[in-house]
């Protein structure tokens, strides 16, 4: 359906002194600070988590040397999706108007759409992130105390009791972190690297992450993780995770939390031969996921 004069009416009178609603600024690109974005040029994406060996036993003299195996751990798979939106506009609509360009308004509308969007799906991977409806590759969410491993048992990318942000928790997440293992059960060197947090906590973590002494306190103790540089790119706010309590700490493991984009943004414009309607589209394609859920590590709060 296009948009006629009867929905323009005060656009087209005389003595109209401000138009308003669609100038506001917008919250861009705030997934760039959770995801690595990366190109595809396939309906999907799938990426393979690799077992290696277990820790090398002792070999005793004389005896046969010990023969390990290796293999793929599970598969992960990102699925494009494809974002579309339109609108149209008469041909009388355009001819009448007094103001500006219809044209030129209404395709910004349509590009904070898109990006809208964009925002909202990017951030639904940490909104869900302890979701059972939403699984990964290894059959759980993406945090969780249940990750499994080739080598048997568990390991886990979450507080034993939920909690808060606060020093004491932001520092028990990191010890953690500091803990992770691989497939095989053999410690990896990872740590925190960024904080990603909802905007009611970005004070807390202000106080946290940038106050010389301790936060809260009347000792006169150093801020540990401030001066040991324990979280070196600091915290980042995205306006679109939906829990006020819950936080997250984005590590340094590689292939974890991606973007794929299959096809970037496009615009395009035609005009109806019949009607002479002006019609305007905006499409991309692109998927959000997570390979390695070491990257991440986070609590729903208390």
């Amino acid at each position: 359906m296009a948009i006629t004069r009867s929905q323009l009416l005060k656009e087209l009178e005389p003595g109209l002194n401000a138009l308003f609603g669609m100038e506001y600024d917008r919250y861009d690109n705030e997934h760039t600070e959770i995801f690595d974005t990366e190109s595809s040029d396939r309906a999907f994406e799938e990426e393979v988590m690799l077992s290696g060996f277990g820790q090398a036993p002792v070999k005793g003299e004389g005896a046969a040397i010990t023969y390990d195996t290796a293999g793929e751990a599970f598969t992960a798979r990102y699925t494009h999706e494809t974002i579309a939106l339109a609108f149209a506009i008469t041909e009388e609509a355009v001819e009448d108007n007094l103001y500006d360009k219809l044209s030129s308004r209404y395709t910004r509308a349509l590009a904070r759409s898109m990006s809208n969007t964009k925002q909202v799906k990017g951030a639904a991977t940490l909104n869900n992130a302890f979701s059972s409806s939403y699984l990964g590759g290894d059959g759980v969410c993406l945090v969780s105390n249940a990750h499994t491993t080739t080598g048997g048992g568990n390991w886990s990318n979450t507080l034993a009791t939920a909690a808060d942000l606060n020093e004491t928790s932001l520092e028990q997440a990191l010890i953690d972190i500091a803990a992770f293992i691989d497939e095989r059960g053999l410690k990896i060197a990872l740590r925190g690297m960024k904080l990603i947090l909802p905007p009611a906590l970005q004070f807390t973590a202000e106080r946290i992450l940038k106050s010389e002494q301790r936060v809260s306190t009347a000792d006169n103790d150093i801020n540990a993780i401030k001066s040991g540089g324990y979280m070196p790119q600091g915290f980042a706010i995205n306006h679109f995770l939906t829990d006020p309590d819950a936080w997250f700490v984005k590590t340094d493991a590689p292939n974890g939390l991606k973007h794929f984009v299959r096809s970037p943004l496009k615009t395009a414009m035609e005009g109806d031969f019949e009607t002479g309607n002006v019609r305007y589209k905006a499409r991309e394609r692109y998927s959000f996921g997570w390979s390695d859920p070491r990257a991440i590590y986070g609590s729903p709060g208390a």
